[in-house]
C-alpha cells in the first residue's frame, strides 16, 4: 500500500527538503518552502536497463539542417510586435498578469482570429463554456469555428487535442495531472504540467498559449522552472482602473525582449494602440516645473515619454527617494552627480520621480532627461514643451553618446519638437536634421543645465 508523506518545495527554484526551513538551501530566499503531500509507491525490485542500440552521435554544426518557420499573424499588430513578428508554430507562450487585467480577453480575440483559418482549441479550466461564449458575444467576435473545452485534468486535455494547431490553456494553475496527488496550482503540479505541455508542443508541432497567475509581488506564481520551459514569457502590466495596458516580453527565444505593446481596454474588447503621441505625454507639459520629454527606444520603435519629478522638503532626517518606471539606483546615482558636479543640494529634499503612462525606462539614454527634470524641479523653472533631451550621463558629469541617435531625433521631428539636446558625440549622425530642428549638442551635464536655464544677463 502506498504511503503518504510531506515534502517541502521552494516556490522559486523548486528545491525539495524533507522538513520546513526558513531559508531555502537552493536559492537562499526566505519563506518560500511550501508543503506538498506525495505518495510513495511500493518498493520494487531494481530493473537493469539496457543501453539503446541506436545511440545518438554528435553531429557537426555544418551538417545540421536549418529549419525555417513561417510566422502566423495573431490578428493584433501590437501582439505580433512583442512576439517578434508573429506566432512561431510549435512554441509555448506564457502570458502573466494581475487578475482582471485582460489576459483572457486578449487570448479570446486571438483565438477567434486564428479559428478563421486554423483549428483552435480553447481550454477553459476556470470558466464554463457558456461564460466563454458570453465573452465572445460581448466582444462581437466571429467564433463559430472556435472549439471550447472545460477541463482541468491534463490527461483528458491531451486526449481531446486531435489535429488542432493552436491551444489556449486558461490557466496553468487550475490544471492538474493525475500522476501527482498534490492539489492543482502547487509547485509540483505546475512544474509537471508545464513539462508535459512542452513535450506535446515540440512533439506534435502545436502552439500553446498559457495563462499564468501572478503573486502579490507581481511575479509569476509557481517555480522559476515554469519560465525556463517556455519559449516566450509575456507580462501584462497596468492598473485595473486604467484603460491603457502594456504588454512586455521578459523572455523571447524568437525575438527581442525590448519590445513593448500598448493596448487600450474598452467595453467592446482590447485593441492595440499604434499612435503613442498622447499616451506618455501630459497635456500640460511645459507649464509646471519638474518635467522633461525624452525619446525612448524600445525594441524597433521609438516613443516620446515624459519624465516628471516632484521635490518636497523632507520632514525627517533621511530624505526619501521614490522612483516609478526608473531604476532606484540610477536615480540615486544621478542625484549624486548633480550634487557633486553642479552643486544642486538634494540632501534635504524628498525626490519623487515618475515615467508617464506606466512605462519602464531601463536604457541609459534617459539619464540626461532625468537630470534635466531634477534640475527643473529644483530651480522651479519649467522646460519648454517643444524641447526633448536624451543622453547617457557618467559619474564625471560627462554626457556620453547613445545608440539610435538618428532615430530618436527623427521621432522628435515627427512629433513637432523644435529643439533637442543630445550628446556631442552623436552630432555627426544627426547633422542632416539641422534644417528641421534645432540641434543642441552638449558634452557635460552643466552645459545642458545652462542651455535649459540661462542665467539672466547683468549690466
Amino acid at each position: 500500500m502506498a504511503k503518504t508523506k510531506s515534502i517541502y518545495v521552494c516556490s522559486e527554484c523548486g528545491t525539495q527538503s524533507p522538513q520546513w526551513l526558513g531559508r531555502c538551501p537552493g536559492c537562499g530566499k526566505f519563506g518560500t518552502l511550501v508543503e506538498e503531500i506525495t505518495e510513495s509507491a511500493a518498493p520494487q525490485k531494481a530493473v537493469k536497463r539496457e543501453r539503446s542500440v541506436s545511440a545518438k552521435r554528435p553531429v557537426p554544426l555544418s551538417e545540421v539542417k536549418e529549419e525555417r518557420f513561417a510566422r502566423v499573424s495573431s490578428g493584433i499588430a501590437e501582439l505580433d510586435t512583442v512576439l517578434g513578428g508573429g506566432i512561431v508554430p510549435g512554441s509555448l507562450v506564457l502570458i502573466g498578469g494581475d487578475p482582471g487585467i485582460g489576459k483572457s480577453t486578449l487570448l479570446t480575440e486571438v483565438s477567434a482570429h486564428l479559428s478563421r483559418t486554423q483549428k483552435v482549441l480553447y481550454v477553459s479550466a476556470e470558466e464554463s463554456c457558456s461564460q466563454v461564449k458570453m465573452r465572445c458575444s460581448r466582444l462581437k467576435l466571429d467564433s463559430s469555428n472556435l472549439l471550447l473545452l472545460n477541463e482541468t485534468c491534463l490527461e483528458d486535455i491531451e486526449e481531446a487535442i486531435m489535429d488542432e494547431k493552436f491551444v489556449v490553456i486558461d490557466s496553468i494553475q487550475a490544471v492538474y495531472t493525475s500522476e501527482l496527488s498534490s492539489a492543482a496550482g502547487s509547485v509540483g503540479q505546475v512544474r509537471e504540467c508545464a513539462g508535459k505541455l512542452q513535450r506535446i508542443a515540440k512533439g506534435r508541432g502545436i502552439t500553446f498559449f498559457i495563462v499564468g497567475h501572478v503573486t502579490k509581488e507581481g511575479a509569476l506564481a509557481g517555480p522559476k522552472v515554469l519560465e525556463h520551459i517556455m519559449d516566450t514569457v509575456l507580462y501584462f502590466e497596468g492598473e485595473r482602473e486604467e484603460n491603457f495596458k502594456i504588454l512586455r516580453a521578459y523572455k523571447n527565444r524568437f525575438g527581442s525582449v525590448q519590445e513593448v505593446g500598448v493596448f487600450e481596454m474598452t467595453g467592446e474588447g482590447i485593441y492595440g494602440v499604434s499612435d503613442y503621441s498622447g499616451i506618455f505625454l501630459s497635456e500640460s507639459r511645459g507649464e509646471a516645473a519638474g518635467s522633461c520629454v525624452t525619446p525612448s527606444e524600445t525594441g524597433n520603435r521609438c516613443m516620446m515619454v515624459e519624465i516628471q519629478t516632484l521635490l518636497a522638503k523632507t520632514a525627517y532626517g533621511l530624505p526619501r527617494r521614490m522612483p516609478l518606471g526608473i531604476d532606484y539606483n540610477k536615480m540615486v546615482l544621478l542625484i549624486a552627480v548633480l550634487e557633486k558636479r553642479y552643486g544642486l543640494p538634494f540632501y534635504n529634499q524628498d525626490v519623487y520621480l515618475n515615467a508617464m503612462g506606466g512605462i519602464r525606462l531601463n536604457e541609459p539614454a534617459v539619464d540626461l532627461a532625468v537630470c534635466a527634470a531634477l534640475a527643473s524641479g529644483f530651480k522651479n523653472e519649467p522646460i519648454d514643451k517643444d524641447t526633448a533631451v536624451f543622453g547617457e550621463v557618467g559619474l564625471t558629469g560627462e554626457v556620453r553618446g547613445v545608440t539610435f541617435a538618428e532615430k530618436r531625433v527623427n521621432e522628435c521631428v515627427k512629433m513637432g519638437f523644435k529643439r533637442v539636446i543630445f550628446p556631442a558625440k552623436n552630432f555627426k549622425s544627426v547633422k542632416k536634421y539641422e534644417d528641421k530642428i534645432q540641434l543642441v549638442p552638449v558634452q557635460y551635464v552643466n552645459q545642458m543645465i545652462r542651455r535649459l536655464f540661462p542665467e539672466p544677463k547683468t549690466n
